[in-house]
């Protein structure tokens, strides 16, 4: 098997809840991921203080498949 051709190194970071932050190739600031809408209201998030939301890991894999 050939080597691969690619390897994408990510630094992800966790921070308090679902709030994550990834460092990506080719980017100089960091992408926050978390949660909205139906997906927080579901977990009780969306009262809590200090929730902000973000685009969801799943958003970006969605708009991935699309792009």
């Amino acid at each position: 098997m050939p080597p691969p051709i690619y390897v994408c190194e990510a630094t992800i970071r966790r921070w308090e809840g679902p709030h994550r932050t990834v460092r990506l190739p080719g980017d100089t600031e960091d992408t926050a991921f978390g949660v909205h809408g139906a997906i927080a209201r579901h977990y009780g998030l969306d009262s809590m203080e200090g929730y902000q939301p973000h685009a969801t890991t799943i958003d970006h894999v969605i708009a991935a498949a699309g792009g």
